[in-house]
């Protein structure tokens, strides 16, 4: 195919309010020999407005938006001020958001900036996450981003020129967009006396740059620019390290890792399944080891070393290369941490001198290539990155190595220094900065810009600083940031969005249309049973005798979806969080606070509108029928599991609100009988609870979460509503049902687990289905050691594939079942406070029942799959965030203190071995290196996991898999850091 563009002025056209040129732009495309004409017109106009407050004509003459409001101008009339230039406005080109978002999003610095249409449309093409950060950055008030539409604009618009390229003709819009602001702005002011502020072109390009010097544009570069600011010193590093003026020079020396082939060579691979694509992964014990899970292959393939790993990042999306037999092995277990292996490493070494991998890394990894350890087990399928399909890159908080920082350097002189991730999957990352000395002991948040193939780590650069290492606020800040927990305070178009009446609002009188097909259960005995201090409140429960000896039950959740309309900030903003995350000592909340804790929340003695699923039930707990609807209701208590228990169990409380709670109490344990004899699965996980200081927040003690079977009652009703729910949205939209679903995990996930049992217990575990491995569950335990069956259930919870929410039309009908409920359909409907999947659920239903017609984002199969891509994603790292929190404050509750107590080891490596603490619900690692000086000789023996330790004058120290021994934990204090760790020893080795 081929295209010949013809471009032509038509004419002008004039009507009331504008006067523009109608700009036709005609292809000729020829498919076949056959030529088609392709006419596009292109209207230019002359009113659109420039958005300076100096400027009363644009503010006179602009059009409205396109929801009808006054615009208002954006840029002061007084912007900032630099000695060199004076006030001025910026108009940055498209590399200076590609490479400078970090430093553009400063909210101390870069103010007043015109954003051109020209930039916008190629930052899009080129990075989305970045385009949708550029256009937020837009919506906020304070920084005065304007987007001036300048290839609409008649006076700005560009024609490209006979053989100019396309980057050369957007460098020529910049600058004559610039031109024309300057002389717009001249123009507005004539007669007045004020003083024009300068319009100046940000680019890094020195030949853009030449190009406006000649043409009496002024401009600067990011970097000259930046250092006239105040806080230069720290603007300056965050610019990126692949457009540091300053580093820009070309790295001599060899090339160290392998060239990725094209993306044409890994297209055709992938489809001739020469090469296989998936997500990589890093070994949390083993930073040398990752793995990508593809489909050929009934487990991860194995990717073994710096060469082969080839500059992939945890979660990148790759495509690798199988090697050949020959190469494959079995790895010894055994823990290599890249601190450990590389300390004292100098972030200035030449890369090319030492080669891919260190000296210490080459022995780490000819110790592990152990072949043939057990003869039964075959060598591993093992394989090399050749290509990067999507990078995966986020920012990273870590802290400086500071062996790497040179105690010689100060000023604002630049150097090199290591970032440590928390993440321990991360490698280093090279920063340049002129802050290392005041960085040091510092948590800071750092992005990476490349990883050249001539060098062994990636290069970044610094974007801030969240206070020192262990303050509660660097850490909790700490962990927001390292699971991409959206924080910010709720924008004011989001507020904007609640009712008027504020916390005075109240549901209307019956009368009012707003009672539309609602049932009125204020009447009914209604409560809540939640978690103590709990506020934001989103089911509450009631249950009675019918005359016919069944029972009405009914389930009343928070008609969020009342107050959160689709296509309005709010929803927007609700969609994008996701979830609410609930920290130790606060939550992140995904609507406002007005409507997820009073509004919304079925608070005690108060009306509130719900969303009801009511049911006949009979006394074994069959259903009889299913109503839901639309219904107000007016609870009348509101328990925490304890007192709920309490009021249950007393027998003196003979009221119908408690008789209806023991009924709902019976019916759950019908039900869960129910779904356990379906083959539903009991698992478990780590449940502890941090108790605070009400005032200071501060850690006070750690406690088991002592769970009732009030927590069962609320669960098992919970489950009901949302299956019920699940099967009516999938009548009504069985193309774009929101549901939820949990796959069958392979066998394969399984095999570590079950030879551990049957080597260290001679006990089986049978996965051939859920109901047999539930059964198999119950079958393992040990009279000797109540808790091994509840360290089982964790073990076996991480062999499970992760739940996912999805769209009905993505998978056949098949596919819907969720393994660890053994339903064959389900969704969440029971949380729409805090989930955003409940909220497009009942919205669905309120379609279904006929309350309201559905809006088209619900049968729109493409945006329902990206909703769900992105609330699978916020609902896994705000469990990650929640773990954190918890393992954090554990740490900061045992400060100063030591405590011995059991632990259970989970698994056994050459050097260290894992172990569990139920009291804590920790995980942590104890190295043999940290046992005694000099680090004891050992003698693993894989087949048998198991660990034997040598020790002075006693006999070797034996460790296994499953094994309760005594250990000594207390917090210390990292020397070289700061950080404060969980440190383990062995009370009786």
């Amino acid at each position: 195919m081929s295209a010949m563009e013809i471009d032509s002025v038509i004419g002008v056209k004039r009507n009331q309010t504008q006067l523009s040129r109608l700009q036709q732009k005609v292809f000729v495309r020829s498919n076949r020999g056959k030529a088609t004409k392709v006419v596009r017109e292109h209207y230019l106009r002359n009113d659109i407005p420039c958005s300076s407050q100096l400027c009363l004509r644009c503010q006179q003459t602009a059009p409205p938006d396109a929801k009808g409001r006054i615009r208002h101008a954006v840029l002061a009339a007084t912007p900032s001020s630099t000695k060199s230039l004076g006030p001025h406005y910026l108009v940055p080109d498209t590399n200076i958001f590609f490479h400078c978002m970090d430093l553009m999003e400063r909210t101390d610095a870069i103010f007043d900036v015109i954003v051109l249409q020209t930039v916008l449309d190629e930052l899009r093409n080129r990075s989305t996450p970045l385009y949708n950060r550029l256009r937020q950055l837009c919506l906020d008030g304070d920084k005065r981003f304007y987007v001036f539409h300048n290839e609409f604009r008649e006076e700005t618009y560009v024609i490209r020129d006979a053989g100019e390229t396309i980057n050369d003709r957007n460098d020529r819009a910049v600058r004559v967009a610039c031109a024309w602001y300057k002389k717009h702005l001249q123009e507005a002011v004539r007669g007045s006396g004020t003083k024009v502020p300068e319009v100046v072109m940000l680019t890094n390009d020195r030949g853009n740059r030449e190009k406006a010097k000649a043409e009496g544009v002024v401009n600067s570069s990011v970097n000259d620019y930046v250092s006239g600011l105040s806080n230069a010193d720290e603007l300056l590093d965050m610019i990126s390290a692949a457009f540091d003026e300053e580093n820009q020079v070309t790295k001599k020396g060899e090339n160290i890792y392998p060239e990725y082939l094209s993306a044409a060579r890994l297209l055709e691979g992938v489809k001739s399944m020469k090469y296989h694509q998936g997500v990589f992964n890093v070994s949390p014990y083993n930073y040398l080891e990752g793995s990508v899970p593809v489909p050929a292959f009934d487990r991860p393939l194995k990717v073994i070393g710096r060469e082969h790993i080839n500059r992939a990042i945890q979660g990148d999306v790759v495509v690798v290369e199988m090697l050949p037999e020959s190469e494959w092995y079995t790895p010894v277990a055994k823990i290599i941490e890249d601190e450990e292996v590389n300390k004292n490493e100098g972030a200035d070494n030449d890369d090319e001198k030492e080669g891919v991998v260190s000296e210490q890394e080459r022995k780490e990894l000819e110790d592990e290539k152990a072949k043939g350890v057990r003869k039964e087990i075959k060598p591993e399928p093992t394989a090399k990155v050749v290509g990067v399909i999507k990078r995966k890159w986020r920012s990273y908080v870590g802290h400086i190595d500071p062996s790497s920082v040179s105690a010689s350097k100060k000023g604002r002189g630049q150097q090199t220094v290591f970032v440590l991730p928390m993440d321990k999957r991360i490698p280093k990352i090279r920063i340049r900065t002129r802050q290392a000395t005041n960085l040091q002991g510092q948590r800071i948040v750092v992005s990476i810009d490349a990883w050249e193939r001539t060098s062994r780590y990636p290069e970044g650069h610094f974007v801030r600083a969240l206070g020192e290492i262990e303050s509660k606020g660097a850490e909790t800040e700490a962990i927001l940031l390292e699971y991409n927990v959206q924080y910010r305070p709720f924008p004011k178009a989001v507020l904007d969005c609640l009712p008027k009446e504020g916390h005075d609002w109240v549901v209307p009188a019956k009368e009012d249309l707003r009672w539309k097909d609602r049932k009125d259960f204020r009447d009914m005995l209604v409560c809540s049973i939640d978690p103590p201090g709990c506020q934001d409140i989103d089911d509450a429960l009631h249950a009675k005798l019918l005359p016919n000896g069944n029972y009405q039950v009914g389930v009343h959740i928070a008609d969020v979806t009342h107050f959160v309309k689709p296509d309005t900030p709010m929803d927007d903003e609700a969609a994008s969080r996701g979830t609410t995350v609930y920290l130790v000592d606060k939550r992140i909340d995904m609507l406002p606070h007005l409507l997820g804790t009073d509004l919304c929340s079925l608070k005690p003695y108060v009306e509130r509108f719900a969303f009801s699923t009511i049911w006949e039930v009979t006394p074994e707990a069959d259903i009889v029928n299913v109503e839901f609807t639309k219904s107000v209701i007016k609870s009348k208590e509101s328990f925490s599991y304890e007192q709920a228990q309490m009021r249950i169990n007393d027998e003196s409380q003979q009221d119908d609100l408690t008789k209806g709670m023991r009924i709902l109490l019976a019916l759950s344990k019908k039900l869960k009988q129910k779904r356990m004899n379906a083959g539903a699965l009991n698992l478990a996980s780590p449940e502890v609870k941090v108790q605070v200081e009400s005032e200071t927040s501060d850690p006070a003690e750690v406690e088991v979460k002592q769970l009732f079977e009030t927590n069962s009652l609320v669960e098992e009703f919970m489950l009901l509503a949302n299956i019920s729910v699940a099967d009516k949205i999938y009548e009504k939209f069985p193309e774009s049902a929101m549901l939820r679903r949990h796959g069958a995990p392979p066998a394969t996930n399984f095999e570590v687990l079950q030879d551990m049992l049957k080597t260290k217990k001679n006990m089986s575990l049978d996965v051939s289905s859920s109901k047999a491995v539930a059964d198999s569950l119950d079958r393992c335990t040990d009279p000797k050691e109540p808790y091994f069956n509840t360290l089982l259930r964790i073990m076996a919870t991480r062999c499970m594939l992760a739940a996912e929410y999805f769209g009905s039309g993505q998978f056949a009908e098949s596919e819907f079942r969720h393994y660890g409920l053994a339903t064959h359909i389900y969704t969440h409907f029971t949380s729409p406070i805090r989930r955003y999947a409940d909220v497009m659920v009942h919205r669905q239903l309120a379609a279904a029942i006929g309350y309201e017609e559905p809006h088209p984002s619900l049968v729109d199969k493409v945006k329902l799959e990206d909703i769900c891509s992105n609330i699978n994603f916020r609902h896994r790292n705000a469990q990650f965030a929640g773990r954190a929190s918890v393992e954090y404050y554990v740490g900061q509750a045992l400060k100063n203190k030591v405590a011995e107590v059991d632990a259970f080891v989970m698994k056994v490596f050459k050097n260290g071995f894992a172990v569990f603490i139920a009291q804590f619900g920790i995980e942590s690692l104890i190295y043999v290196r940290d046992l005694a000086k000099p680090e004891p000789e050992t003698e693993f023996v894989p087949e048998e996991y198991s660990l034997a330790i040598e020790r002075k004058s006693k006999q070797p120290y034996k460790v296994s898999v499953f094994d309760k021994i005594k250990v000594r934990v207390k917090v210390v204090k990292e020397e070289n850091t700061g950080k404060q760790k969980v440190s383990m020893e062995l009370v009786d080795y």
